[in-house]
């Protein structure tokens, strides 16, 4: 008897806990579409034209970065501003991006090694759009663990700068897309 008895309240259990999980799914997709919600594609539209052509300046110091950060840039042109990225003489948009380098600084130690750091990493953005000209610099922060081996360790630096990147990145994306939605209040 109670082995049947755990038996339906563990199935009960689970089924109030699907219709809770789906509840709370549909509420949410509710709120959103009810409240005007709408993509940061379409805010970065009254900001940016269709058109835009995209330059990463190298420093000097790391430029094995570079190709990465301008793939990142275009990437975000397709998916996020839903752009086209094109040459210069073609773009209404411009987007340059200015790699500034980056600082390590050394938070913990193991035996005389540096076993935990924090990157500070560097990025200018010139921006040509609807509004006119636009500049915005970005300092991101990343920690990250190290290894003792030089080859690890030289590996784990360059991860720890993209990381660093993507964090700028991300900044960028939100810093277009509340000029665009105060630029579409404006009009």
């Amino acid at each position: 008897m109670f082995r049947y008895l755990s038996q339906f309240f563990s199935k009960e259990k689970r089924l109030v806990s699907f219709i809770i999980h789906h509840s709370s799914f549909i509420l949410i997709a509710l709120l959103l579409t009810a409240c005007g919600y709408k993509p940061s594609a379409h805010a970065i539209q009254n900001l940016f034209f269709d058109t835009v052509y995209v330059e990463v300046k190298v420093d000097r110091a790391e430029p094995e970065n570079a190709p990465y950060l301008k793939d990142e840039m275009n990437r975000m042109v397709y998916t996020r501003f839903k752009g086209r990225v094109v040459p210069k003489d073609q773009a209404q948009s411009q987007i340059v991006v200015s790699y500034a380098g980056s600082r390590f600084t050394p938070l913990t130690y193991t035996d005389g090694y540096v076993t935990r750091y924090r990157v500070h990493v560097r990025v200018h953005f010139d921006m040509v759009t609807k509004q006119g000209k636009l500049s915005k610099s970005i300092t991101t922060i990343y920690d990250s663990d190290i290894d003792e081996s030089a080859l690890s360790s030289s590996a784990l630096r360059i991860e720890a700068i993209r990381k660093g990147l993507e964090k700028a990145m991300d900044e960028f994306l939100a810093y277009a897309t509340a000029k665009g939605m105060l630029s579409a209040k404006s009009k």
